[in-house]
């Protein structure tokens, strides 16, 4: 939010200088940028590798290379869509690496309330059928869709953000994420 002088916010302003003083070589810096984003960065990551001790390889490893980038950081986005888009890189780097080919576990982003099982419980083993066809699924989508799913499906991310974030246009966004959608859909309804 943008306070009346027109000028940028006090944390955006914070976050400018930060940024400032890392591409000056400040690692103090960027000591706090990386506590700011490391959460976000390792949850992202996780959520594109699968698995937790891939995804803290990852995080590192995107915050090394955040750092050898900085200089080349324009300020064209916000740090947090530029430092993801890195991430995303870097997942798929260490993925194929490690000769992973497991997606997201889709079981962490599907919040089903407690009352549901204690209340129906005829429904509990239709839940646990439905993740196990999600999260397979998921697993069979390429990359690239998979990224679109999960950074609009689970991150909430708008279409321009996305194309932003993947280097990719608005439309090309909007025509992975419904080729995605409907690869989805055509697989649970197989797998029904």
């Amino acid at each position: 939010m943008s306070n009346p002088s027109g000028s940028a916010p006090v944390e955006d302003q914070r976050e400018l200088d930060l940024i400032s003083r890392a591409q000056a070589g400040d690692r103090a810096a960027f000591a706090v940028l990386v506590r700011e984003h490391q959460d976000e960065v390792y949850t992202l990551a996780r959520r594109l590798v699968g698995d937790p001790h891939l995804a803290a390889d990852v995080a590192q490893e995107a915050f090394i290379r955040a750092w050898r980038a900085l200089p080349n950081f324009r300020g064209d986005a916000r740090f947090s869509t530029w430092i993801y888009r890195i991430t995303v890189n870097t997942s798929w780097t260490q993925k194929a690496r490690a000769g992973r080919h497991r997606a997201t576990s889709i079981d962490e982003h599907i919040q089903i309330p407690s009352s549901v099982d204690a209340e129906h419980p005829e429904f509990a083993g239709e839940i646990v059928e439905l993740r196990s066809r999600l999260r397979h699924a998921l697993d069979r989508l390429p990359d690239a869709q998979r990224e679109v799913v999960v950074l609009k499906d689970i991150y909430g991310w708008s279409h321009a953000e996305i194309a932003d974030s993947m280097g990719i246009t608005v439309t090309a966004a909007k025509v992975r994420l419904h080729r995605a959608r409907a690869r989805l859909a055509k697989d649970l309804e197989e797998s029904a």
